[in-house]
């Protein structure tokens, strides 16, 4: 899976869609990540949390954060509102 990430809406798409690929709810996920569901929705409604949450939450799903200069390209509308 490969994803632009350029707002916390779409971090939060992007975990859900990894999460969902993984075959796990929420509170499964929560569960082997010693998070309650809640936080797991909330990461994935795009509010931010810590990042310690969040490296927890992507070193299970097996994801990992990558910068790069952000491409010329159109932005998607979820990236624009």
């Amino acid at each position: 899976m490969r994803s632009v990430i350029r707002s916390s809406q779409s971090l939060g798409t992007a975990l859900r869609n990894a999460r969902r690929m993984a075959g796990l709810t929420q509170k499964e996920l929560g569960a082997r990540t010693n998070l309650r569901q809640a936080t797991i929705s909330s990461l994935e409604n795009g509010d931010a949390g810590t990042l310690d949450t969040l490296f927890t939450v992507m070193t299970y799903l097996k994801l990992e954060l990558q910068l790069a200069e952000r491409s010329l390209s159109v932005p998607a509308l979820d990236d624009i509102f």
